[in-house]
C-alpha cells in the first residue's frame, strides 16, 4: 500500500515550509497548509517506514475534534480539502505543550516507578500503582522541541522563561481542563476512556486559538472503559487504544530512541497492524467509519486538492 512520507510541494504564493515530525506545514500569507503525513514517531524518533491511512485517521480525527470543541476555545481550522489535509489561520504557537493525565501510566509511570514523585507541582503519594486514577487530572506541560525530546517544564518555569504570561498560562490551563473534560464525556459515550493527552495553543493578536491536533492516537491514549477495573484489580495490561502499543513494542525490542539503538524490523504486517489499530481508534471515538481514501496516486491527490482549494479562495 502507499504511503506519504514526505513532501515537496511548491504553491502558488508559498513563503516557507515546515516539516515536522509526523507533518508537513507550507506556510501562505496568512493561513497554513498542515498536511498529515503516514510517518510515525516514537520517542521523538521518526521511524523508518510509513503506516498506511495514518495521515488520514490523524487528519480526520483531529478535524472531527476540532469541530466539537469550537464551542469551548476558538481553533485554528479553516477547511479539510482533502482527506490528509486541513488549512488554518497562522498563529505565533506558545512553545509549550498542555500535557493533561488523568491516570498514572506511560512515561508518568515510567518516572514514577523510578522514585519521580512530582508531577505538575503536584506531589504524588507512595504506593500508587501502574494505571490508577488520579483524583483529579494533571496538568504537566512540556517544552516545544523542534528537534529531540520535549522536557518537563513547571508552570513557574513557563512563566519566568517567558515563555507565556502569567496571564496567559491561567487561560491555557482553563482551556485545557475544559477541552480534556469534553474529551473524557464523548470518550465514555463511546465506551473509551480518555487517559491522557496533550494540547498546544497559539496567538493571533491577543486572542488564543488551539492549534495543531486535538484526540488523536498520537497525541491522546485511551482505553476501553470495559474491563478498565477488572484489570487495574488484577495488575493486568490495559487494553489501550494509543499509539502506546508502538512504544511497548519498540522497548521489547530493546529500542528507546538512545544512542547506539537500532529500530526493530517493521515488517509490511506489522505496518498493516498498527494501520488497522489506528482505523480501529478512529471508527470508535468517532462512531463514525473509516473510507479509505484513494491512494494510488496519494501524491498528486494531495497536491490538486490543494491547489483547487486556493484557487477558490
Amino acid at each position: 500500500m502507499n504511503t506519504l512520507i514526505s513532501t515537496s510541494y511548491v504553491f502558488p504564493g508559498q513563503t516557507s515550509v515546515y516539516h515536522g515530525k509526523v507533518r508537513d506545514v507550507y506556510y501562505i500569507g496568512d493561513i497554513m497548509i498542515m498536511i498529515a503525513t503516514d510517518r510515525i514517531s516514537a520517542f521523538d524518533v521518526v521511524l523508518p517506514k510509513g503506516i498506511p491511512y495514518k495521515g488520514q485517521v490523524l487528519n480526520e480525527t483531529a478535524a472531527f475534534f476540532l469541530d466539537a470543541t469550537a464551542d469551548i476555545v476558538p481553533n485554528w481550522k479553516l477547511a479539510s480539502p482533502d482527506p490528509m489535509v486541513t488549512v488554518g489561520l497562522r498563529c505565533k504557537p506558545f512553545r509549550v505543550e498542555m500535557v493533561i493525565r488523568g491516570y498514572l501510566t506511560g512515561s508518568a509511570w515510567r518516572e514514577y516507578s523510578a522514585g519521580g514523585r512530582v508531577f505538575g507541582g503536584v506531589v504524588l503519594p507512595d504506593g500508587m500503582k501502574e494505571n490508577e486514577k488520579f483524583p483529579l487530572p494533571l496538568i504537566t506541560p512540556t517544552t516545544k522541541a523542534d528537534e529531540g525530546h520535549d522536557e518537563n517544564i513547571s508552570k513557574e518555569e513557563i512563566i519566568a522563561a517567558g515563555l507565556a504570561s502569567r496571564e496567559e498560562y491561567a487561560v491555557l490551563e482553563d482551556y485545557t481542563q475544559k477541552l480534556f473534560l469534553r474529551g473524557t464525556e464523548m470518550a465514555a459515550e463511546r465506551g473509551l476512556i480518555l487517559v491522557d493527552t496533550k494540547y498546544e495553543f497559539g496567538k493571533r493578536g491577543d486572542k488564543i486559538f488551539l492549534i495543531d491536533e486535538i484526540h488523536t492516537p498520537d497525541s491522546s491514549r485511551y482505553y476501553y472503559a470495559d474491563g478498565y477495573q477488572e484489570r487495574f484489580e488484577r495488575g493486568e495490561e490495559q487494553k489501550q487504544l494509543s499509539k502506546e502499543f508502538v512504544r511497548r513494542w519498540l522497548i521489547l525490542n530493546g529500542f528507546q530512541g538512545r544512542d547506539g539503538e537500532v529500530v526493530p524490523d517493521m515488517t509490511p504486517q506489522y505496518c498493516t497492524d498498527v494501520s488497522e489499530r489506528y482505523i480501529e481508534l478512529y471508527e470508535r471515538i468517532t462512531g463514525k467509519q473509516f473510507i479509505r481514501a484513494e491512494s494510488s496516486y496519494l501524491y498528486a491527490r494531495i497536491k490538486d486538492n490543494i491547489q483547487t482549494y486556493l484557487a477558490g479562495r
